[in-house]
């Protein structure tokens, strides 16, 4: 059965500013592409900020907090037009060190990047056969397989080591087009018999911290915006907020037939749908 309710079309943010208090705003997909700023973006950002309106840019990151805020300024985005930047990675990392335990981990990330554990007492390791736990945080796979990572990761699910996924992203946009996010990777290790602690969105612990950030705002007023049904839009709606679909990401090339059945299978229609972030 289809959903009865659709969402409300909206050509820029300034038609639903004043319900709201805070915004939970998406990168990937919203924000740039990965290397290029969308055109309208930054500017929305700053409209945002000058209506005084809390904004956390929410992200599925598997990178901490630190690095994304250096790749927004490169492209464009200043500081001062967003109240924090929040990924999944930062909130991993911050579980990680309560631990306070010495640990061997397989990091599977991007381009070499290790800030998803720098600072902590953990010696990366490359291989599944000499890990105490793997975390997942990014993907490269625009270069590789899921069969290479079949083979790296098999050691590691055949010994129960445990992983952290703190990137749920099934799918990534890349300069190539769309390719096989840390998500599948992660689905791909339960598959193979590991067991996963997913962190970040739709998950509720990254909301939670992003609510205790923007401090006592009640959840009627926030709103939720992103290119992902399945992670932007559950997550919002399973966090009690509403949401704003942008269709240009990586729902670019799906007709407006078809996201109806979209909404129903992730059980999450969003409130409102915009082509692209706007004013």
């Amino acid at each position: 059965m289809m959903t009865e309710t659709q969402p409300s079309l909206l050509a820029g943010l300034g038609e639903v500013a004043d319900r709201y208090d805070a915004f939970f705003i998406d990168q990937f997909g919203v924000l740039h592409d990965g290397t290029t700023p969308y055109p309208h973006a930054a500017a929305a950002l700053r409209a945002l900020r000058d209506a005084d309106k809390q904004v956390v840019l929410l992200s599925n990151s598997g990178k901490r907090s630190a690095p994304n805020v250096a790749r927004l300024g490169r492209l464009g985005f200043t500081p001062d037009s967003y109240t924090l930047l929040l990924s999944s990675g930062e909130v991993g990392w911050t579980m990680l060190e309560a631990t306070g335990v010495a640990q061997r981990c397989l990091l599977i990330a991007r381009d070499g990047d290790r800030s998803a554990v720098e600072g902590l007492p953990i010696t990366v390791t490359t291989n599944g056969r000499d890990c105490d736990f793997v975390l997942i945080a990014g993907s490269e796979g625009d270069t590789r397989s899921l069969d290479d990572y079949r083979a790296l990761l098999g050691p590691a699910a055949a010994r129960d080591v445990p992983a952290y996924c703190t990137n749920p992203d099934t799918h990534m946009l890349t300069p190539g087009g769309l390719r096989f996010g840390a998500g599948q990777i992660a689905t791909l290790y339960e598959v193979l018999g590991g067991e996963v602690t997913w962190i970040g969105k739709p998950f509720p612990v990254i909301y939670a911290a992003a609510r205790a950030a923007v401090g006592d705002i009640s959840a009627s007023r926030i709103l939720c915006i992103g290119d992902s049904i399945e992670h932007d839009i559950a997550g919002a709606r399973g966090a009690g907020l509403d949401s704003c679909l942008i269709t240009g990401g990586i729902l670019a090339d799906a007709s407006p037939q078809e996201l109806p059945a979209l909404f129903d299978r992730a059980g999450a229609p969003p409130e409102f749908q915009m082509t692209e972030l706007r004013w």
